[in-house]
Protein backbone atom coordinates (compact mmCIF):
# COMPACT_ATOMS: atom_id res chain seq x y z
CA UNK A 1 0.00 0.00 0.00
CA UNK A 2 1.39 3.43 -0.94
CA UNK A 3 1.70 6.01 1.80
CA UNK A 4 -0.42 9.11 1.26
CA UNK A 5 1.32 12.33 0.26
CA UNK A 6 -1.01 14.29 2.52
CA UNK A 7 0.28 14.81 6.07
CA UNK A 8 -1.49 12.64 8.58
CA UNK A 9 -2.73 14.17 11.79
CA UNK A 10 0.09 15.86 13.62
CA UNK A 11 0.70 18.14 16.56
CA UNK A 12 3.32 20.75 17.34
CA UNK A 13 4.57 21.07 20.89
CA UNK A 14 7.49 22.49 22.82
CA UNK A 15 10.53 20.23 22.94
CA UNK A 16 11.69 18.81 26.26
CA UNK A 17 15.37 18.90 27.37
CA UNK A 18 15.57 15.10 27.40
CA UNK A 19 14.81 15.09 23.64
CA UNK A 20 18.02 16.93 22.68
CA UNK A 21 19.80 13.81 21.41
CA UNK A 22 16.78 12.82 19.30
CA UNK A 23 16.78 16.26 17.70
CA UNK A 24 20.53 16.11 17.08
CA UNK A 25 20.04 12.77 15.30
CA UNK A 26 17.27 14.31 13.22
CA UNK A 27 19.56 17.27 12.34
CA UNK A 28 22.15 14.80 11.10
CA UNK A 29 19.75 12.69 9.02
CA UNK A 30 18.13 15.75 7.51
CA UNK A 31 21.45 17.38 6.53
CA UNK A 32 22.75 14.09 5.10
CA UNK A 33 19.62 13.89 2.92
CA UNK A 34 21.24 16.45 0.59
CA UNK A 35 24.04 14.02 -0.32
CA UNK A 36 26.90 15.70 1.49
CA UNK A 37 30.02 13.56 1.80
CA UNK A 38 31.52 12.33 5.08
CA UNK A 39 34.19 15.07 5.13
CA UNK A 40 31.54 17.78 4.94
CA UNK A 41 29.32 16.11 7.52
CA UNK A 42 32.23 15.78 9.94
CA UNK A 43 33.13 19.43 9.38
CA UNK A 44 29.63 20.63 10.37
CA UNK A 45 29.06 18.05 13.13
CA UNK A 46 29.39 20.57 15.98
CA UNK A 47 26.91 22.93 14.31
CA UNK A 48 24.35 20.13 14.12
CA UNK A 49 24.02 19.57 17.87
CA UNK A 50 20.86 20.52 19.73
CA UNK A 51 21.48 20.70 23.46
CA UNK A 52 19.20 20.57 26.47
CA UNK A 53 20.29 24.17 27.12
CA UNK A 54 19.07 25.19 23.64
CA UNK A 55 15.71 23.65 24.42
CA UNK A 56 15.51 25.37 27.82
CA UNK A 57 16.72 28.81 26.66
CA UNK A 58 15.28 29.08 23.15
CA UNK A 59 11.99 28.38 21.40
CA UNK A 60 12.30 24.78 20.22
CA UNK A 61 9.17 23.09 18.87
CA UNK A 62 8.63 19.55 17.63
CA UNK A 63 6.14 18.32 15.06
CA UNK A 64 5.08 14.76 15.73
CA UNK A 65 2.62 12.52 13.95
CA UNK A 66 -0.37 10.81 15.51
CA UNK A 67 1.94 7.94 16.57
CA UNK A 68 4.10 10.47 18.48
CA UNK A 69 6.98 10.00 16.05
CA UNK A 70 9.06 13.17 15.64
CA UNK A 71 8.77 14.34 12.02
CA UNK A 72 10.66 17.62 12.40
CA UNK A 73 11.46 20.57 14.60
CA UNK A 74 12.54 24.18 14.59
CA UNK A 75 14.50 26.48 16.86
CA UNK A 76 13.76 30.20 17.01
CA UNK A 77 16.34 32.34 18.83
CA UNK A 78 16.26 35.91 20.06
CA UNK A 79 19.45 37.67 18.94
CA UNK A 80 20.10 41.37 19.61
CA UNK A 81 16.43 42.44 19.47
CA UNK A 82 15.48 40.28 16.51
CA UNK A 83 14.42 36.70 15.94
CA UNK A 84 16.46 34.16 14.02
CA UNK A 85 15.21 30.81 12.75
CA UNK A 86 18.30 28.88 13.75
CA UNK A 87 17.08 25.44 12.70
CA UNK A 88 14.25 23.80 10.81
CA UNK A 89 14.79 20.13 10.07
CA UNK A 90 12.45 17.49 8.71
CA UNK A 91 12.91 13.73 8.83
CA UNK A 92 14.05 12.70 5.32
CA UNK A 93 11.27 10.10 5.10
CA UNK A 94 8.64 12.86 5.07
CA UNK A 95 10.35 15.72 3.22
CA UNK A 96 7.90 17.21 0.75
CA UNK A 97 4.75 16.21 2.65
CA UNK A 98 3.96 19.62 4.17
CA UNK A 99 5.53 19.26 7.59
CA UNK A 100 8.21 21.87 6.88
CA UNK A 101 5.57 24.40 5.89
CA UNK A 102 3.59 23.59 9.05
CA UNK A 103 6.65 24.17 11.23
CA UNK A 104 7.58 27.37 9.39
CA UNK A 105 4.03 28.73 9.80
CA UNK A 106 4.12 27.81 13.49
CA UNK A 107 7.41 29.71 13.87
CA UNK A 108 5.83 32.75 12.17
CA UNK A 109 2.83 32.59 14.52
CA UNK A 110 5.14 32.32 17.51
CA UNK A 111 7.12 35.32 16.28
CA UNK A 112 3.91 37.35 16.20
CA UNK A 113 3.04 36.18 19.74
CA UNK A 114 6.48 37.37 20.82
CA UNK A 115 5.84 40.79 19.25
CA UNK A 116 7.96 40.47 16.10
CA UNK A 117 6.90 40.97 12.49
CA UNK A 118 9.89 39.27 10.87
CA UNK A 119 12.76 36.89 11.46
CA UNK A 120 16.04 36.07 9.79
CA UNK A 121 17.46 32.72 8.77
CA UNK A 122 20.51 31.29 7.10
CA UNK A 123 19.55 28.52 4.70
CA UNK A 124 21.37 25.48 3.47
CA UNK A 125 21.80 26.20 -0.26
CA UNK A 126 19.60 23.17 -1.00
CA UNK A 127 16.76 24.59 1.12
CA UNK A 128 16.76 28.13 -0.27
CA UNK A 129 13.99 27.38 -2.80
CA UNK A 130 11.77 26.08 0.04
CA UNK A 131 12.14 29.33 1.99
CA UNK A 132 11.64 31.46 -1.12
CA UNK A 133 8.42 29.55 -1.85
CA UNK A 134 7.20 30.39 1.67
CA UNK A 135 7.85 34.10 1.14
CA UNK A 136 11.31 34.67 2.60
CA UNK A 137 13.68 36.73 0.53
CA UNK A 138 17.44 36.57 0.14
CA UNK A 139 19.14 39.60 1.70
CA UNK A 140 22.74 38.43 1.42
CA UNK A 141 25.03 35.47 1.65
CA UNK A 142 27.91 34.28 3.77
CA UNK A 143 30.73 32.04 2.67
CA UNK A 144 30.74 28.88 4.73
CA UNK A 145 33.86 27.22 6.09
CA UNK A 146 34.09 25.50 2.72
CA UNK A 147 35.64 27.85 0.19
CA UNK A 148 33.23 28.64 -2.62
CA UNK A 149 30.12 27.42 -0.74
CA UNK A 150 27.78 30.26 0.13
CA UNK A 151 24.89 30.21 2.60
CA UNK A 152 21.87 32.34 1.67
CA UNK A 153 20.98 34.85 4.38
CA UNK A 154 17.25 35.41 4.31
CA UNK A 155 14.54 37.55 5.86
CA UNK A 156 10.94 36.55 6.34
CA UNK A 157 8.52 39.44 6.85
CA UNK A 158 5.33 38.11 8.35
CA UNK A 159 2.24 39.23 6.41
CA UNK A 160 0.16 41.96 8.06
CA UNK A 161 -0.96 41.07 11.55
CA UNK A 162 -2.52 42.68 14.57
CA UNK A 163 -0.44 42.04 17.69
CA UNK A 164 -3.21 43.32 19.98
CA UNK A 165 -5.71 40.65 18.92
Amino acid sequence: MTESTTPKTYSIRQAQPNEASLLTELNWRSKAYWGYDDDFMNLVRDEMITTAEDIINEHVYILENSDHRIMGFYELKTLDNHLHLDALFIDPSVIGLGYGRALFNHAASLAVELGFNQFTLEADPNAEAFYLKLGARRVGERESRIKGRFLPQMLYSIPAFDIDN
